[in-house]
């Protein structure tokens, strides 16, 4: 390229869409007569030579985005070429603000300045360009509020300032009746759409989601001509959602999600045969969804849970040959689950959790699994057994029958679900033993059998191989297990044993899967699980992976605790309450350095507290109750924020906080509270204390982290 400087009489150089790896840009001071610069999505690196644009007055493209340049303001040189009809300097290492003189190219039809390290306010010049039919300026850092004099680009057709700061309302925007697409997301902006926003009828794309508007949407917002997209989701949009729709056959997506919507989902969208993503949750919607919605012959995505909406699902759900992800959960539906669900082949989400749904499971369920990827049925009323219909390679990576009233034995053909992550078959009453066959599931993660009628022992057999090395999740309480607590099995628990995360960010369950039909981040589906500590049921919304449980509690297990428990240094839960275990805490447990609460009580546990309990510095629950411990209560370091409640009934324990001192059979008067223990003696006597100390410490990492992750996401609390 290196004689391209001799091609003084060129007009038009396009380099575009190559991979010049490491190159910079070659010597093109010399081409004065150029026109046309096409350069981006060609990986120049370096500097880029602006004052070489100095000789080329008669420039109308300049074409440079997507290029690593090294960071540079806005370039003066380019502020001189008035004759510039085309400007894309996207994600080109452009950073600082934009100058006032870029109202100086009132040639442009074009200016894109996306994906840089741009600051500052929008400058009001940017009003005179007043023959721009697009302008773009998503993922920077821009401030303020839309400048006065975005009124004047009339001709302005796609419009995208997203994921920047600014705020203020959209009052500049009203008479720009030409846009196709307005791209307002991830801002600051608030107030009401103004009403005549439902006059844009050449708009076919419109997000305004996770700012901070607030009022009714427009009556006429969905009835343009063209339209193919709306996202307004996670604002504080009030009132009825608006019934016209679809007049044109145009309507494809309709995002509303996470307002304050009330009413009833519109009649007339049963009607709207082209429309393929319907996302209306996490709002205050009533009534029934309109019979047809079910069954709308194009649609992928019905989204209506998190409302309060009632009434059964219809079986002209059968006519819905292409829904993929269906989320109805937090509902009031009811009836039975419709055979002709099972119709619906392409279902890889299906989420009808809590509502009050009945009758049979589906034994079709199981049967057309190919696809299915997610199996939430979770606080229903179903009955009977588990269909024993799950077949060969089958899909399903999350079981959840969680809080029905299943009864009978587990199904054999469990054993065919090999990718399975997530099996919750809680408060049931199922009557069986353990299933060894889900050691041959290698995926699992979350296993959750916890409060049915299981019985007999578990682990301690023969087998060898490694299982359940994914294993984070494990609650088997509430049931009649018997014999020594799983040995072998805690010997394989490798997720719990090496922390092999290595992100700044948490992750979680389920959150990066995506059907193949919608790249959207409303396909999602993130795992939830119920835990308990100290007695209260939190739910976990979204499951760290890191987060890691075991609740083997209110059983018959016997024995000893194994040493080798304390080879699950990321443990988190610990829970052996309500056994009849014998022997002593072993101090190998020292080394759970991520324990946060720790539950032993109502057992038979003899011998002294181990002094190496102090190291962990995690650790916010302790329940030693109902033992035969006997010796010192170990003080110091998180031991000092433990009260009586935590050694109650064990007559051999002495020393801080219980009133009986070591040594002798005198009873003193323990020191004096620390702020901690008055504050939580009150929330205590109120009997929410450890719901309290759950909240504001004893899963401090989890949900600080969750928090400081949502924060960091959208950078405001909803």
């Amino acid at each position: 390229m290196e004689d391209l400087k001799n091609c003084v009489k060129l007009e038009y150089l396009d380099l575009g869409n190559n991979l010049f790896t490491g190159c910079s840009v070659p010597e093109i001071s010399s081409l004065s007569q150029l026109r046309y610069l096409h350069l981006n999505f060609s990986r120049f690196s370096g500097t880029f030579p602006w004052k070489s644009l100095l000789n080329m007055t008669g420039l109308v493209w300049l074409s440079l985005g997507d290029n690593p340049f090294n960071p540079s303001p806005f370039p003066n040189e380019v502020l001189l070429l008035t004759n510039l009809t085309w400007l894309y300097l996207s994600n080109c290492g452009i950073q600082g603000t934009i100058p006032a003189k870029i109202g100086n190219l009132k040639e442009l039809i074009n200016l894109e300045l996306a994906d840089n390290n741009m600051t500052g306010k929008i400058p009001v010049e940017i009003g005179n360009l007043v023959n721009l039919c697009q302008l773009e300026l998503y993922n920077n850092s821009f401030t303020g509020k839309l400048p006065i004099g975005l009124r004047n680009l009339t001709k302005l057709e796609m419009f995208d300032f997203s994921n920047n700061y600014l705020e203020g309302d959209l009052s500049e925007l009203r008479f720009l009746n030409n846009l196709v697409s307005l791209q307002l997301y991830q801002n600051e902006l608030s107030g009401q759409v103004p009403a005549e926003f439902g006059n844009f009828t050449k708009l076919v794309d419109l997000s305004l989601y996770r700012n901070s508007f607030t009022g009714p949407l427009p009556h006429n917002l969905l009835s343009w001509a063209k339209t193919n997209f709306i996202e307004v989701s996670e604002n504080f949009f009030t009132g009825p959602i608006p019934p016209d729709m679809c007049k044109q056959d145009t309507m494809r997506s309709l995002f509303v999600f996470e307002n304050y919507l009330t009413g009833e989902i519109p009649a007339s969208y049963a009607n709207c045969s082209t429309l393929r993503r319907f996302k209306v949750s996490n709002n205050s919607l009533s009534g029934k969804i309109p019979i047809g919605i079910w069954g709308l012959p194009n649609i992928n995505l019905i989204d209506i849970s998190l409302n309060d909406i009632e009434g059964p699902i219809t079986s002209d759900i059968k006519n819905a040959k292409s829904l993929t992800y269906l989320f109805a959960g937090n509902n009031r539906l009811s009836g039975e689950l419709p055979v002709a669900i099972c119709n619906a082949s392409f279902l890889v989400i299906l989420d009808i959790s809590n509502n009050s749904l009945k009758g049979k499971i589906p034994q079709c369920l199981g049967n057309f699994s190919y696809y299915l990827r997610v199996m939430n049925l979770r606080m229903n009323n179903f009955q009977g057994t588990i269909p024993d219909t799950f077949a060969k390679g089958n899909q399903l990576r999350t079981i959840v029958f969680n809080d029905n009233n299943l009864k009978g034995l587990l199904p054999k053909s469990f054993i065919n679900c090999t990718n399975l992550e997530v099996l919750d078959l809680g408060n049931n009453k199922i009557n069986d033993r353990f299933p060894y066959w889900s050691e041959a599931l290698t995926n699992l993660q979350v296993l959750v059998l916890k409060s049915n009628k299981f019985h007999g022992p578990i682990g301690n057999h023969n087998t060898s191989g490694v299982f359940f090395f994914k294993l984070r999740i494990l609650d088997l309480s509430h049931n009649e297990f018997t014999g020594l607590l799983p040995r072998n099995y805690f010997e394989n628990f490798n997720a719990m044993m090496i922390n092999d995360e290595g992100r700044l960010e948490p992750h979680y369950m389920g959150e990066s899967y995506r059907g193949e039909n919608c790249k959207h981040e409303s396909c999602q589906y993130q795992d939830s699980v119920v835990v308990t500590v100290k007695g209260l049921e939190i739910k976990l919304q979204r499951i760290l992976t890191i987060f890691t449980t075991i609740d083997l509690s209110s059983n018959k297990f016997q024995g000893v605790i194994p040493e080798v428990l304390g080879r699950l240094t990321i443990l988190r839960l610990l829970n052996l309450s309500h056994n009849s275990l014998i022997g002593h805490i072993p101090s190998s447990l020292a080394k759970l350095s991520a324990l946060e609460s720790l539950d032993f009580s109502s057992n038979s546990l003899t011998g002294e507290i181990p002094l190496q309990l102090t190291d962990l510095t995690f650790l916010a629950m302790l329940n030693l109750s109902q033992n035969q411990l006997i010796g010192p209560i170990p003080q110091g370091k998180q031991f000092a924020i433990f009260e009586n409640n935590s050694y109650d009934r064990n007559p051999g324990l002495c020393g801080f906080p219980l009133s009986s001192k070591c040594g002798t059979n005198e009873l003193t008067q323990p020191a004096p509270p620390s702020t901690f223990q008055e504050d939580n003696d009150s929330l205590f006597a109120s009997g929410f204390g450890w719901k309290a100390v759950l909240i504001g410490y004893g899963c401090g990492l989890l949900f600080g982290l969750a928090m400081g992750y949502v924060v960091f996401k959208i950078r405001k609390p909803k």
